[in-house]
């Protein structure tokens, strides 16, 4: 039996055990570095990309900064469940000479409507809502819909918070349309689809300054009810036209009623949470702002800081969160899983199928600038039919959506990718077109 005096005696380490633990620690370091967030690193040969040629984006970045296109910009790509490339060039700040941060922090507009599409999700695999459902099931205000329709020899001019619309000779846009019954309900399935006529760029958008005007206070609870007094753009289901702002909002609205939450607390509890989007919301700390990206607009005397402030009652899903280009990675790349990261499941594989299936046939019709064919639209993002009709750099099946304030981002399940390009304003249409392209070049198998 062992005497207790060398139970009690200190154990001293061994020549060997010494080299066991420099071993060791040679081994975590050789392992692949995890980032801020929870999807690790990887060189890009060891994803079947080129180290070589993804050196390009940093390039042809370049060149677009040098020529003030854009004052910065943050790109990442992931492969196969790993960062192969994430730079981060230009400024943040141009008059403050901040450079850009990784972990800037940028205005999503538009690019929050697929965190607001696979909220509804969670709440479709639950059984608490239906795409069939009409919106009148969760706010009745929207039980009887009217649509305009334009009077004989009513011009069209610049619309309200839809886009382009129409107005009377008196400059009264009401002036400009009769309306009519809808021929049916708007449903969940038209909202997530852009499919509703809701604020959709015609006639009754064009109202919906006087009709449903938006005060400082209002919150979705005060604000939704009200859009139910503009009248549709067209006949529910029989067009595609972007709804830019109020039906993803209305859903936000649904998410609320639903949950019996707050829309931001349901993201935060149910989405950024599990998925460990610390820098993701609506509303940031005083150190987040300190990363937060300063907006530019082009303009004949150069880039022009034009900042607009976020509300901090009203939680917009259609336009109004904040995220960092990784912490927007660990939302793609749960999509791209089929619905779970490091375990946390939040949407099943065959939901996500759902969501990313063209649901609009050949209806998507280019606006803004985006490709009329080729193109299909899935419950709250764009799906490539066909990349050589589309003209896009990217593979059959992908999806995504961008923002107006210049974020977009990809998932091409067929070569299991994520891109992710930040910038903030300015004109940076074709450095996303030159990213996008020196992506699609970098992939050697």
């Amino acid at each position: 039996m062992m005497h207790a005096d060398r139970l009690r005696r200190p154990i001293r380490p061994t020549a060997f055990s010494q080299a066991a633990f420099v071993i060791l620690g040679l081994l975590l370091m050789s392992l692949p570095l995890s980032t801020a967030g929870s999807v690790a690193t990887a060189k890009p040969e060891e994803v079947g990309l080129s180290t070589e040629r993804l050196l390009r984006v940093r390039e042809l970045a370049q060149r677009h900064l040098d020529a003030r296109n854009v004052s910065g910009v943050v790109t990442l790509v992931a492969r196969r469940g790993r960062i192969a490339h994430f730079d981060a060039q230009g400024m943040q700040d141009i008059e403050a000479k901040k450079p850009m941060p990784k972990d800037g922090i940028f205005r999503l507009a538009s690019m929050s409507k697929p965190i607001t599409g696979v909220a509804i999700m969670m709440l479709v695999e639950e059984g608490k809502v239906r795409l069939s459902d009409p919106v009148s099931r969760f706010l009745p205000e929207y039980k009887a819909m009217k649509v305009a329709v334009a009077k004989p020899g009513a011009g069209p001019t610049a619309g309200g918070r839809g886009g382009a619309g129409g107005r009377g000779a008196a400059g009264d846009p009401e002036a400009a349309f009769d309306m009519v019954s809808a021929s049916r309900e708007i449903t969940i399935r038209d909202l997530l689809t852009h499919t509703s006529g809701l604020l959709s760029g015609g006639l009754g958008a064009a109202a919906a300054d006087k009709l449903a005007p938006r005060g400082e206070g209002d919150s979705l609870a005060t604000h939704i009810p009200k859009l139910a007094n503009v009248p549709l753009d067209f006949q529910p289901g029989a067009l595609w036209r972007y709804s830019g702002q109020a039906g993803f909002d209305v859903l936000s609205r649904i998410v609320e009623i639903v949950a019996g939450q707050t829309f931001d607390r349901f993201l935060k509890q149910r989405i950024f949470d599990p998925l460990g989007m610390k820098d993701t919301g609506f509303v940031l700390t005083p150190e987040q702002s300190s990363r937060l990206v300063t907006i530019y607009q082009s303009t004949p005397k150069g880039l022009q800081p034009a900042n607009r402030p976020a509300s901090t009652t009203y939680f917009s899903g259609a336009g109004g969160l904040m995220s960092s280009a990784e912490d927007y990675l660990q939302f793609a790349q749960m999509l791209l899983n089929g619905g779970e990261l490091n375990g946390k499941r939040l949407l099943g594989p065959r939901t996500i199928e759902l969501m990313t299936a063209n649901h609009t046939g050949d209806m998507v019709n280019g606006q803004f600038g985006r490709p009329a064919q080729g193109m299909g639209f899935g419950l709250s993002v764009q799906v490539v039919q066909d990349p050589v009709a589309a003209n896009l750099r990217v593979s059959k099946g992908a999806y995504g959506w961008a923002g107006g304030t210049g974020v977009s981002f990809w998932i091409e399940p067929e070569e299991k990718i994520v891109s992710i390009y930040f910038v903030q304003g300015g004109s940076g249409g074709a450095l996303r077109q030159d990213f996008e392209g020196a992506v699609r070049y970098a992939i050697l198998e």
